[in-house]
């Protein structure tokens, strides 16, 4: 709009904002005069009264409150505008919320690659808990497990469970040609036994397994198993470096948890760098289905 007064606008906004010449004078920091001047040069300009002006001080008009509300709304989309191109808005880290397991097994080994491509982005990893929303755990992003949790929720990995064991393990207490054969083996839980009552379901079996360790955390059986102290049930997804190493091997192909998956949930209104954090974890996130075929029981 040509020759708006674009300098009395902010005058105006602060004296409309507060209804008052002076307290707008003080926030910034002027005189309540030059308040008064501004705010005559936008009444002058829109041709209309904004203020009734009285002996106790001044009173905005319709007009005026109509106004001063959209100049209100419009200051703000500027300055947070602003504020996204500023360099020190753009150092503000990034922060994924995430399980052990993901993140031990497959965010932080990425890491390396992300600074190289993304040197500025800062990150900080925290604990997912059993927060279900990016919000609850205090994060840009969250990465969780299960059941897809929500219609934004974008599948990173699948969650497929197999029975694995070391090479070792294998070599000693092996073959195994069914999979009835493990309910003889030294079994190790993730947490709690349910696991391994669902894939003996699954693979037609009603029996339990042998009693063993239940760890409170899929890294430390995942120790376990390379130390070759028994069987355990896998996310295949998640041991594909071992299991190509030939480090440990899954057993059969017959899986649970087929329904399950690692899941990426974004907070609103992102940042920058968190969008392209998302992006790359989306780029980065294993093609594959995450199915190794086993090695032959007789290996």
């Amino acid at each position: 709009m040509r020759n708006l007064p674009l300098a009395s606008l902010r005058a105006f906004e602060a004296a409309a904002r507060h209804e008052s010449f002076v307290r707008a004078a003080a926030e910034l920091n002027l005189q309540p005069a030059g308040i008064s001047q501004h705010v005559k040069a936008m009444e002058n300009w829109l041709r209309i009264s904004l203020f009734l002006r009285h002996s106790r001080g001044v009173t905005l008009t319709a007009a005026g409150k109509e106004f001063g509300a959209a100049v209100t709304h419009a200051l703000a989309h500027i300055e947070v505008a602003a504020r996204q191109l500023r360099p020190e808005a753009n150092s503000r880290p990034v922060s994924v919320a995430c399980i052990p397991s993901m993140a031990v097994r497959w965010l932080i080994p990425q890491l390396s690659r992300l600074r190289a491509a993304y040197p500025d982005i800062k990150i900080n990893i925290v604990y997912a808990l059993d927060a279900k929303t990016p919000e609850a755990a205090g994060a840009d992003l969250l990465i969780c497990h299960g059941i897809r949790p929500s219609a934004g929720a974008t599948k990173l990995l699948n969650a497929e469970t197999r029975p694995t064991c070391s090479a070792e393990f294998l070599a000693r207490h092996g073959p195994f040609h069914k999979p009835s054969d493990l309910l003889a083996c030294d079994i190790l839980h993730d947490e709690t036994t349910d696991a391994w009552a669902r894939w003996l379901s699954a693979v037609g079996i009603r029996s339990a397994p042998k009693a063993g360790p239940v760890f409170a955390d899929f890294n430390f059986m995942i120790g376990s198993l390379i130390s070759g102290q028994g069987v355990g049930l896998c996310p295949t997804a998640l041991i594909t470096d071992e299991l190509v190493a030939g480090v440990l091997v899954s057993l059969f192909e017959q899986a649970s948890d087929t329904d399950k998956a690692y899941w990426l949930i974004e907070a609103k209104g992102l940042s920058r760098e968190a969008k392209t954090l998302r992006d790359w974890l989306l780029t980065t996130r294993q093609g594959t289905d995450g199915s190794i075929t086993p090695l032959p029981a007789s290996e």
